[in-house]
């Protein structure tokens, strides 16, 4: 690293991340700040009179671009307002993909860099400095970021994320990840297992797993993600194991199994399928059938039946004619997912899909995604009811919307709220389910000496 930014003052400087998108954008925002904390910085929760303010950007949805450049002009004016002091930073995807149109449109950005980057912030912002002007970094790297990342410097809390796996190999027609993110990449499982031991030390006691294909994980060890999974259950105060998101193409029988296995694997997975067609997975470069897709999960639902699976769909894809569509709505029917993203397809520039023929009309996309998501909110309200009378472990991670009121997840990730002291925050109890929800259950704690004071 460039030795200029070691000279920087250690005095407190106030930093504002502000993040689009994924799990994992959160986490890299988490860990921005933990590279900028020997330069002083430390987070504030608003970007007024921040000394920097990071923009960590998503390019999956739609206007991605545009939502970036609306902010950039609010912030112009906090900056102009400070006199120019302010440091502005715009990392992730958009940069990646539009660096250069950044600094073209938004030339009072200082920082210009891509998500394999940012543990070179410290250089940047003794660069930028030092040059007075910006400063960008888009080109992938030769060395791992991981290998140079500090500790974190604050515990994420009772639930935690863990990115072990970053990149995407699969190239999916409608997809920019592998161009932002680049090729596949995993942290090795030592690395892993380490990052996962400080956090439940620092009090988590649920981690999710991330990656943007996480389930294609490899360990340098020849491990896979199922023996990972394993190694984390045998982890002394971890209760909870989630991992996401993963392509069906690499759910494999050993991670299957570890859904029969592992208690502390939660009963919950995200599998994007995104449609119901064999015609247009194939013009999606997806690589498998709804057939298979079919098969993983009464595969899963025989080794844990009482998975519950969750997924993404794409309607409107270029080429999806009305029987396309109706396939993706059998499939629904078929596999039944008591949560889901659905989304109407959007071009995304770079990639094969944008510029293919016979794009389905905007009026058209909408009345498929309001059938789809009609049908998906009955499947997640009949989820919902069935819990009602049920009785399961709830992990308690705050305080609810009222008084004397504590909120958690359920196993399937549901919110789940209850009466209870705060002193069972960070703990797993057990919660009868008398209320379902749109989003969330609520419940009465079972056999905890607070709830018999109550009703004595």
């Amino acid at each position: 690293m460039d030795a200029g930014y070691e000279a920087a003052t250690t005095a407190r400087k106030r930093l504002h991340v502000i993040t689009w998108g994924c799990q994992m954008n959160v986490y890299d925002s988490g860990r921005m700040a933990d590279v900028l904390a020997p330069l002083g910085y430390a987070p504030v929760s608003e970007p007024d009179g921040a000394d920097m303010v990071i923009l960590n950007t998503c390019h999956i949805r739609d206007k991605a671009a545009e939502k970036v450049f609306s902010e950039l002009g609010r912030l112009r004016r906090m900056k102009e307002e400070g006199g120019g002091k302010m440091i502005l930073a715009v990392a992730g995807c958009v940069a990646q993909a539009e660096g250069a149109e950044i600094l073209a449109r938004a030339p009072y950005v200082d920082i210009v860099l891509g998500p394999q980057t940012y543990h070179r912030l410290p250089e940047m912002v003794a660069r930028a400095a030092r040059a007075g002007g910006a400063v960008i970094e888009t080109d992938f790297p030769a060395e791992d970021k991981f290998d140079f990342l500090p500790d974190a410097a604050a515990p994420q809390g009772i639930t935690a994320f863990l990115t072990i796996q970053e990149g995407c190999d699969k190239f999916c027609s409608f997809c920019v990840v592998p161009y932002t993110r680049g090729a596949e990449q995993s942290r090795s499982a030592a690395t892993v297992l380490a990052e996962a031991k400080r956090l439940v030390a620092q009090g988590a006691r649920e981690i999710s797993l991330l990656g943007q294909n996480v389930n294609a994980w490899h360990g340098t060890e020849g491990w896979g993600l199922g023996r990972l999974l394993r190694a984390m259950a045998e982890i002394p105060g971890l209760k909870r194991i989630r991992y996401t998101t993963s392509h069906p193409r690499d759910m494999d029988d050993d991670l299957i199994a570890a859904h029969r296995d592992l208690p502390t694997l939660m009963p919950f997975l995200h599998l994007p399928v995104q449609s119901g067609s064999d015609r247009i997975l194939a013009a999606m470069n997806r690589k498998h059938t709804a057939d298979h897709f079919r098969d993983i999960a009464r595969r899963l639902r025989e080794a844990r039946p009482d998975i519950a699976l969750s997924s993404d769909f794409i309607v409107g894809h270029p080429g999806e004619t009305e029987a396309d569509f109706e396939a993706t709505m059998q499939l629904v029917r078929d596999v039944t997912f008591p949560m889901a993203y659905s989304f109407k397809y959007s071009p995304r520039p770079g990639t094969p899909a944008a510029g293919a023929p016979m794009q389905v009309p905007e009026a058209e996309k909408d009345r498929r995604l309001q059938t789809l998501q009609a049908l998906l909110r009955e499947q997640q309200a009949a989820f919902n009811a069935s819990r009602v009378g049920m009785t399961f472990p709830v992990l308690f991670t705050g305080p609810g919307r009222h008084p004397g009121q504590i909120a958690g997840r359920s196993p399937w990730l549901q919110p789940v709220h209850a009466m209870g002291p705060t002193d069972l925050i960070g703990t797993e109890q057990i919660v009868k389910i008398a209320a379902a929800h749109p989003n969330s259950l609520g419940g009465e704690l079972v056999d905890h000496p607070s709830q018999e004071r109550r009703s004595a």
